[in-house]
């Protein structure tokens, strides 16, 4: 798009704004939909992909692991499979993250156990000997990997999603709106930010307080750090009270695409949503569309706050 094509929008304060608003929010969400799918058959996006195929899908036991002990973690793999799959090593000093991994090998047909378990069992098999036994799963075992965050050397291919453009005061308004929306907002200095790859979270402020708390990594670009402010705000309006990893990814989808909207309406480039929400929707960027009215009510009433 050229740099005209992101000057802010504004809509007359007559009896068709409703209207207006909303014809022009899903004519927005088409064009994002389009975005997506050329995003998820670009060059850039095939190359991260092929990268991200690398990493093991953990199943969910071993995802609650990861989480409980490395919350930000964003890809993580063994000691090893850094240093000769991606050219990166550990840090000294990193602790490992813990998860289960299961041990495969010969095991007996009928208990199932392996050649060593079973000759201290009850079971009577001797059709075939040990050696013929077919390789299967016979338990887990503890293994130690680690977050990307906690190594280094040579960078994984990326995707440029940052919004860019003149956010002028956006990031004063998105805060001082948060009192209005029912969420407590903070920005924080990058050194101080404790959530590893994550430019934003939103998350319960304590156990007794209700009362979503967004948290956004501070930078130089402006544009982005608003986009992500409308981002965590979004999670906060409509996913605060939904804990079900299951729906992250169409959850991303909703706060994203409300992203782009409100960006988009204030006159940012948020062109790099789309390679974001190819990364979560890679099958399917309708999903997108079939999500209109959550995303366009919230996105409404988002805006509605930046023009009071």
């Amino acid at each position: 798009m050229a740099s005209s094509d992101y000057a802010a929008v504004s809509f007359d304060d007559s009896d068709t704004r409703r209207d207006e608003m909303h014809s022009t929010i899903e004519q927005w969400i088409d064009d994002l939909v389009d975005s997506v799918d050329d995003a998820q058959t670009s060059a850039e996006f095939q190359e991260w992909l092929d990268v991200q195929r690398q990493f093991h899908d953990y199943s969910y036991r071993n995802t609650l692991l990861i989480k409980q002990q490395c919350p930000e973690a964003s890809r993580v793999a063994g000691y090893r499979t850094w240093q000769a799959e991606f050219d990166r090593h550990v840090e000294e000093g990193e602790q490992a993250i813990w998860i289960w991994a299961p041990i495969i090998t010969k095991r007996c047909p009928e208990c199932e156990n392996s050649p060593s378990y079973h000759a201290n069992t009850d079971c009577e098999y001797d059709a075939t000997p040990p050696e013929e036994w077919s390789r299967g799963l016979v338990g887990f075992r503890p293994a130690p990997v680690f977050d990307i965050s906690q190594t280094n050397g040579e960078p994984l291919p990326d995707l440029e999603t940052a919004a860019t453009g003149d956010a002028g005061t956006l990031v004063g308004q998105l805060t001082d709106a948060a009192s209005e929306l029912g969420v407590t907002v903070r920005i924080v200095p990058e050194e101080e930010w404790s959530h590893g790859n994550a430019r934003g979270i939103c998350q319960r402020l304590s156990l007794v307080d209700v009362q979503p708390l967004v948290e956004v990594k501070d930078r130089a670009n402006e544009a982005d750090l608003a986009r992500t402010l409308v981002h965590e705000y979004a999670h906060a309006l409509l996913h605060f009270d939904v804990d079900d990893d299951t729906e992250r990814a169409k959850r991303e989808v909703e706060a994203e695409a409300v992203a782009y909207i409100v960006g988009r309406y204030c006159g940012l480039d948020t062109s790099g949503s789309a390679f974001y929400l190819a990364t979560w929707e890679s099958d399917d960027a309708d999903v997108i569309r079939e999500r209109l009215g959550r995303i366009s009510r919230t996105s409404t009433e988002i805006i509605a706050l930046l023009e009071d």
